[in-house]
């Protein structure tokens, strides 16, 4: 969970893909390519480069003359040079249709490029080089805002806590009851103890907290059959069979967290309060959920002041089992890795308006999907009475609305389906300035920056290993068929 305060109130082709439908030139200039000893070009042991001069990255372009093996002696250059190869394709000449221009972008300092292109001047008709848009420098990464790499790092910012945690304010609820205030500092304890990679802590909850726990279960439960979207209601159940979501038991984190990793690739992280916009969203890009563990006080069961593990557990977790709001959840994460503050804020809001008070149509008819909703009787009521202000949801106008905490929102926002809110929000992330992108390695669980060639052209050969499974899948799809 996360906290506004402070800003808001509470509340071209290569060439090993050109094989089919070449011309005699083309095939020979295959053969020459596969001659070359590539990986010993770029990843070249014998650099002695001073590591204190200055690296540039650019983009060389040259066309070959007639004769056997100029690519070879071309190439060979770079070697001799120590200039590393991170690429190198063919493509057909802008210059004359008939020749072919072999594309190289390499790595290495200023006066080894300037030496290598005097050289190259001497064996190739045309030279043109292009360092304006690779140089390292150039992707600016100093002034990014730190971000976690991989779902380890989150231990360096899970527990920034910013509200509440083991502390009250004057104006909760079991600030004065000194039993209450003990058992909040024995579970920001347990969440502060966490580590990626243990088990979540085993909790015998109070009979006061299982109480507590039950009058929201059940006063929700008999909203949910009219209230709830259909996601909601598909999971609901299986959570009951798997985690033991009973009225008189309150499930354990370690339970819906293996649950869920099953179900979506979502994992629990225990929190002891509030983190801020940008280490929450950051925790979804990785699939993790931080996630509460303490109950709200027991004084007024149908209130909390902030999110508990009634809201998490009731609100959230039924559908970070659903595979399409995994997804658009994770999407906002990854969006808001290494983004502005202004930007990481808007996208935080629309966070808000969707994932904790969003709507959807569905038969014709408004259901909520936010776990604001889901996990609050009189709002969930008040949002579908048809006396509240709904409006289409739209990042562009969402992003810009107020944030309510201690009261009903001004606005709801609606959306079709949870991938219609997917498309709207990745064009809105496509907004964010970075000089950067990011992709998430489910394998590694970790993120991939990509911000050059290098980076870009490794997702590339991935893509194209799944899209050969793919084209093999149909393939045997279309034998059994008889296509």
């Amino acid at each position: 969970m996360y906290s506004n305060k402070g800003e808001l109130p509470r509340r071209g082709r290569s060439f090993d893909s050109m094989n089919i439908g070449l011309s005699f030139d083309e095939k020979h200039l295959n053969n020459e390519m596969n001659k070359v000893a590539f990986p010993k070009i770029e990843e070249n042991k014998d650099n002695k480069t001073d590591n204190k001069t200055e690296r540039s990255r650019a983009a060389i372009v040259f066309s070959l003359k007639n004769e056997v093996g100029g690519l070879v002696k071309a190439l060979k250059l770079f070697q001799e040079n120590h200039v590393n190869l991170v690429h190198i394709e063919s493509r057909k000449s802008k210059r004359r249709n008939s020749e072919f221009e072999i594309f190289v972008d390499c790595d290495s300092n200023h006066e080894q490029l300037n030496e290598i292109i005097q050289l190259l001047r001497k064996h190739v008709n045309v030279v043109d080089m292009d360092n304006s848009t690779l140089r390292e420098e150039d992707v600016d990464m100093e002034h990014v805002p730190w971000f976690p790499k991989k779902i380890s790092d989150l231990d360096k910012c899970a527990n920034r806590v910013l509200m509440y945690g083991s502390d009250l304010d004057a104006d909760h609820p079991g600030f004065k009851d000194n039993v209450y205030r003990k058992r909040r500092k024995y579970f920001a304890d347990l969440a502060m103890g966490y580590k990626h990679g243990d088990p979540i802590p085993w909790v015998e909850f109070t009979e006061e907290e299982v109480r507590t726990w039950g009058v929201v279960f059940r006063e929700l439960n008999k909203l949910y059959p009219t209230h709830a979207c259909r996601e909601y209601l598909k999971n609901l159940p299986l959570l009951t069979k798997h985690c033991q979501y009973r009225e008189d038991n309150i499930p354990q984190l370690e339970d819906v967290s293996r649950f869920l990793r099953e179900r979506t690739g979502f994992t629990i992280r225990p929190v002891a309060g509030y983190l801020s916009p940008r280490d929450f969203l950051a925790g979804l890009a990785f699939r993790v959920f931080h996630c509460t563990q303490y109950v709200r006080h027991s004084s007024d069961p149908l209130y909390t002041p902030e999110p508990d593990t009634c809201h998490e557990l009731l609100g959230h977790v039924p559908l970070l089992a659903e595979p399409s709001f995994a997804q658009f959840s994770q999407e906002i994460g990854l969006a808001s890795l290494g983004a502005s503050d202004d930007s990481v804020q808007k996208l935080a809001t629309c966070y808000f308006f969707t994932v904790e008070f969003g709507l959807c149509k569905q038969e014709g008819k408004l259901r909520a999907y936010g776990a604001g909703l889901l996990s609050s009787i009189s709002e969930l009521k008040h949002a579908l009475s048809g006396n509240a202000r709904i409006t289409p949801f739209d990042p562009n106008v969402t992003s810009k609305q107020e944030c309510l905490i201690t009261t009903f929102q001004d606005v709801y926002f609606v959306s079709d389906s949870f991938e219609e809110a997917k498309v709207k929000m990745r064009e809105f992330a496509k907004t964010i300035k970075r000089p950067f992108t990011v992709r998430y390695n489910p394998y590694t669980q970790s993120v991939d920056v990509l911000k050059d060639t290098m980076s870009i052209n490794s997702v590339v050969e991935e893509l194209r290993h799944e899209l050969d499974i793919v084209g093999d899948a149909l393939s045997r799809l279309n034998e059994q068929l008889g296509v």
